[in-house]
């Protein structure tokens, strides 16, 4: 099995937060997960546990990108609905999982509709009378969120679609979304993960 410390935290961005959020639900050391500008569903490519599947992937419609003047696409509508019934497979089963979980969501998130499936996953959770996470939207920001004081970056090849994507926010909201968003980042995990109290001096 993993030998890993009692509890460890993922911060885990777009495609690697699903991957975070299969990690939270299936192996138990796990005791924190940020979640930002994810999906709730394992999207693009099936997930495999010792060459066993453990969960299908949800699916895009490369027919529904919607391309841009600048040659750059919008990907927000091409995925397919995680919670039509021929999809429900592919969501992952946060509820199982004994983690705390801090989810971000940009709202301008040109990418995919990261907020809708926050929601999904807060209405999943607290319907089994879980309460083990927190979240936080950002109106203007997009899909590119990172630590602060970084440039912001609108657009650029998405390597899933192998080709450029537009991300959406607004650059001022999406800067300061940022910085709202590391420092509730390292508040949640202090809470959450134990260690060494040298290693809670934040380098930013």
């Amino acid at each position: 099995g993993l030998h890993l410390p009692k509890r460890i935290g993922i911060v885990s961005k777009s495609k690697a937060a699903d991957v975070a959020l299969s990690l939270a639900a299936f192996v138990p050391s796990v005791g924190a997960v940020v979640w930002i500008s994810g999906c709730s569903a394992n999207s693009v490519f099936p997930l495999f546990y010792k060459k066993r599947e453990i969960l299908p992937a949800l699916k895009f419609d490369i027919n529904k990108l919607i391309p841009t003047q600048s040659g750059a696409v919008i990907g927000k509508y091409a995925m397919d609905d995680p919670l039509e019934e021929e999809n429900r497979a592919t969501l992952v089963p946060i509820e199982q999982a004994n983690t705390h979980f801090l989810f971000v969501a940009p709202e301008d998130n040109l990418s995919w509709d990261s907020k809708a499936y926050m929601m999904e996953m807060k209405e999943r959770l607290k319907s089994v009378g879980k309460n083990n996470f927190e979240s936080v939207c950002y109106p203007k920001a997009g899909h590119f969120l990172e630590p602060p004081y970084g440039p912001f970056c609108p657009s650029s090849l998405n390597m899933f679609l192998k080709k450029p994507s537009l991300w959406g926010g607004e650059s001022k909201a999406h800067a300061a979304a940022e910085v709202d968003m590391w420092k509730k980042i390292q508040e949640f995990l202090k809470r959450h993960v134990s260690c060494d109290p040298e290693q809670n001096k934040a380098k930013l």
